[in-house]
C-alpha cells in the first residue's frame, strides 16, 4: 500500500535521510545523434558574489565564474561528499544479481559497443554517481531521485578525464555534481558546468534507459550489473524517498520559476531535446498509446512504451514501487527506411513491414527480425524539473 505523507513530514524524512548518507540494443554511439562536449571559450558570467553558503571552506572551486546566480543553489543537507559517489564499481553476472532484483525493478540500462551494464537504481538511490568505464568509454552514472533523472555523461572533457562527486547542494531540486580534478560544478540535469574553471562547458550524454530488470535480464543474459559490494553500508533495497511521487505532493526543496500547468509537477515525462528543440512525453499519454512517431529538431524520432517497472520513489520498498512502465527513444530511420510504429494487440509493430518490436528496440519477429533500432538520448524527468530546465520544451500531442 502507497505510504500517505504530509510535505513536512516527507521533507523531515528526507533531510533525516539525506543526512544519513554521510560517509561514518548493440548500436555504436556515432551512429546516433547526441549533444557533444563542448568548451565554450566565452560564456555568460553572472556578475561576482558571493558563493553558496559554506562552499568556499569545502571547494577549492573558482567561484568567481559563474553562470547562474548563487541564490539559486541550495543545500540539500549532507555536505561535500556526504552522499558518497562509487569510484571502484564492481559488477557480477545476471545470474547473480538475479538471486537480489525482482523482475520489476527499475535500473539503468547503458550500452556502448558490445557490452551492456546495468546499474540497479536500488543503489544509485544511495550514491547518485558512479564513476565507470563502459566499452573503453569513462562515463559517470547519475541519478538524482528529487527529479527522477537517470543521466549518463562522458567523463573526458577537454582532454582531461574527469571523476565525479557530489556537492550535497541543489538546483531547482537537482543534483550538482563536481569533478575532482577542477572542483567544477556541474547541473546534472543538463550537464553544464555552472561554476568553476569549466563553466560553459557541456558534458557529451551517453543514451540511457530506466527499464525493467526482467526486460534487461532477457535482452542481456551475458550483461554485467552493478554489485551491492560498495564498500559502503546502505540498506540497498528501501526506498528512502517513500510517496515522493505523488502527484498531489510538491517538489522537495523547490526553489525556482512556477511550473507549466500542462501537467502536474511530479508527472512524468521522458523529453528528448535535439538541435535546439526540446519535447517533453508525458507517460500518461505514452501509456494510452503505445508508441509515438516525432520529429524533434528535424530528426525523426519514436518513443516506445511498456508495463513491467516499478516507481522507484513510492512505496517502502523499491521493488513494491507501483507499475509506471519504461519508455525509451529512438531513430525511426534503419537502413534507409524511416519507421512509423503502432501499437496493436498490445505489441509494438512497424506498418511498414509488419515487424514486431520490444521497448528495448530489438525486432522480435517478422522481416526486420534482428534488427535494432539505434538510441536516441532522452531522459525521464518529473514534468517541474523538465520544464524548469528547458523552459522553452513543447509538450507531445498526437
Amino acid at each position: 500500500m502507497k505510504p500517505t505523507t504530509s510535505l513536512p513530514r516527507f521533507g523531515l524524512c528526507v533531510a533525516l535521510t539525506l543526512a544519513a548518507c554521510a560517509p561514518p540494443q548493440s548500436t555504436e554511439l556515432a551512429d546516433t545523434p547526441q549533444p557533444e562536449a563542448i568548451a565554450t571559450a566565452a560564456p555568460t558570467l553572472q556578475p561576482d558574489e558571493p558563493p553558496p553558503a559554506g562552499a568556499a571552506a569545502e571547494f577549492t572551486t573558482d567561484f568567481t565564474r559563474h553562470s547562474v546566480p548563487y541564490a539559486e543553489i541550495l543545500s540539500g543537507g549532507p555536505p561535500k561528499d556526504g552522499i558518497p559517489a562509487i569510484d571502484d564499481p564492481v559488477f557480477e553476472a545476471v545470474a547473480v544479481a538475479d538471486t537480489w532484483l525482482e523482475p520489476q525493478e527499475p535500473v539503468v540500462l547503458v550500452t556502448i559497443g558490445n557490452e551492456a551494464r546495468a546499474y540497479p537504481i536500488q543503489i544509485l538511490i544511495w550514491h547518485e554517481l558512479v564513476n565507470d568505464t563502459v566499452g573503453g568509454t569513462p562515463v559517470v552514472v547519475s541519478f538524482c531521485p528529487l527529479c527522477n533523472t537517470a543521466i549518463v555523461f562522458e567523463r573526458t572533457f577537454a582532454g582531461q578525464t574527469l571523476t565525479f562527486g557530489t556537492t550535497g547542494r541543489l538546483r531547482f531540486s537537482n543534483l550538482i555534481m563536481y569533478d575532482r580534478q577542477t572542483e567544477t560544478w556541474w547541473q546534472q540535469a543538463t550537464g553544464e558546468a555552472i561554476a568553476g574553471a569549466h563553466t560553459g562547458g557541456q558534458l557529451a550524454f551517453v543514451p540511457a534507459a530506466i527499464v525493467a530488470w526482467a526486460d534487461f535480464r532477457a535482452a542481456h543474459p551475458e550483461g554485467r550489473v552493478l554489485s551491492r559490494d560498495t564498500g559502503h553500508a546502505r540498506d540497498y533495497g528501501r526506498n528512502p524517498y517513500p510517496g515522493y511521487d505523488d502527484a498531489a505532493q510538491p517538489p522537495f526543496l523547490y526553489r525556482g520559476p512556477v511550473t507549466p500547468d500542462q501537467l502536474p509537477a511530479v508527472a512524468r515525462v521522458i523529453g528528448i531535446d535535439l538541435n535546439g528543440e526540446a519535447v517533453a512525453f508525458p507517460y500518461d499519454l505514452l501509456s494510452e498509446i503505445g508508441a509515438v512517431n516525432d520529429t524533434v529538431g528535424g530528426v525523426e524520432v519514436a518513443v516506445f512504451w511498456a508495463t513491467g517497472t516499478a516507481s522507484a520513489l513510492d512505496a517502502q520498498t523499491v521493488a513494491a514501487g507501483r507499475d509506471v512502465g519504461t519508455a525509451v527513444a529512438y531513430l525511426r530511420a534503419l537502413d534507409g527506411q524511416t519507421l512509423t510504429f503502432v501499437r496493436v494487440g498490445g505489441q509494438i509493430v512497424d506498418q511498414e513491414t509488419g515487424s514486431v518490436w520490444d521497448v528495448l528496440g530489438n525486432a522480435t519477429a517478422g522481416p526486420l527480425a534482428g534488427q535494432a533500432l539505434a538510441p536516441v538520448t532522452a531522459v525521464n524527468h518529473f514534468w517541474f524539473s523538465w520544464a524548469v530546465f528547458r523552459p522553452e520544451t513543447r509538450v507531445y500531442q498526437p
